[in-house]
Formats: C-alpha cells, sequence, structure tokens
C-alpha cells in the first residue's frame, strides 16, 4: 500500500511546460451530464473520452480493429482530457493535492489480456504530470462497448486544496 503523501504546492503546471504539453481544450458533455462536480475537497470527474474537440481520435475495440499502442494512446488522450477539465474547474492543476483513483475501462474482445499496459497511458502521464508519489490504487476492466465506439474511458477523482 501506498502511503498517501500531500502533493507540493506548485509543480503540475511547469511540468506541463518542462514536458512540452499542451492540454487540448475542456471536454463539452456528449449528453445530460457534468463533466465535473465538486464535493469539498474533491473532484469527481465523469468519464472522459479520447476525443479532441469532440472529434473520436480512435474507434474500436482491442483486440479488434486496434493494437495495444493505440489503447495506451487513447488512454494517454482520455487523461490529456481529464486534466484539461480539472484545469478548467479548478483555474490550475497546481491545486491537485492527491490522485485519489483512477478508473480505466476498455473495450475489448474476450480474449484481450493486455489491460494493465493500456491503462499505463493513463498512469504514465499521470504521474509525469503529478508526480510518481501522486499514483493512485486504479482498476481496470475490460468491457463488451463503450460510448461511441470508443476504446477506453477514464474517470478520475482528485483531492484539491481549498
Amino acid at each position: 500500500m501506498v502511503e498517501w503523501k500531500p502533493a507540493p504546492a506548485a509543480g503540475a503546471e511547469q511540468r506541463l511546460t518542462e514536458l512540452g504539453i499542451v492540454l487540448p481544450s475542456p471536454p463539452t458533455p456528449f449528453g445530460n451530464y457534468a463533466e465535473g462536480v465538486r464535493i469539498g475537497k474533491l473532484l469527481y470527474l465523469s468519464g472522459m473520452l479520447p476525443v479532441i474537440d469532440r472529434k473520436p481520435q480512435f474507434v474500436g475495440r482491442l483486440g479488434a480493429e486496434l493494437e495495444v499502442d493505440e489503447g495506451r494512446r487513447a488512454a494517454e488522450i482520455a487523461t490529456m482530457s481529464a486534466l484539461s477539465a480539472i484545469k478548467a474547474e479548478l483555474g490550475s492543476l497546481d491545486r491537485v493535492t492527491a490522485v485519489a483513483k483512477l478508473g480505466i475501462y476498455i473495450a475489448t474482445v474476450g480474449d484481450f489480456r493486455d489491460h494493465p499496459t493500456v491503462a499505463d497511458g493513463a498512469s504514465d502521464l499521470l504521474a509525469k504530470v503529478f508526480g510518481p508519489e501522486m499514483l493512485s490504487g486504479r482498476i481496470v476492466l475490460g468491457v463488451a462497448s463503450l460510448p461511441l465506439g470508443l476504446p477506453v474511458e477514464v474517470e478520475l477523482l482528485v483531492e484539491v486544496a481549498d
């Protein structure tokens, strides 16, 4: 078990700059829901998809139409959308004090086995942006299908500073 430690007051925004990562525009809902809801110190994000400007970047299932590397990239893009949604809600990623939970849902064929490798596309990006000390527990699930035929959906829960 990893002991929780609060993040430094600043750093994520600087790391984005140093890494040359440019976040996409904040996502907008594809239905009747909010992209994020803040309750106390927790910010719950809706499922984030690998879309940029409402355009799917990948369509299909892992092990059928898509390969592992494409799934990993889809998880990274979905996580970039999550970071963009957090920044839109909080004004700065530096206000994130902990990544509390990460969930990755992967549309796969029945015998697909590389779920952890695909999910690392999300985890690796979060570790780069927030630092490896902020890695959280995660759940990775293979599912039959996801909205819009997309291969990955990322769910994120973060703690934020007041």
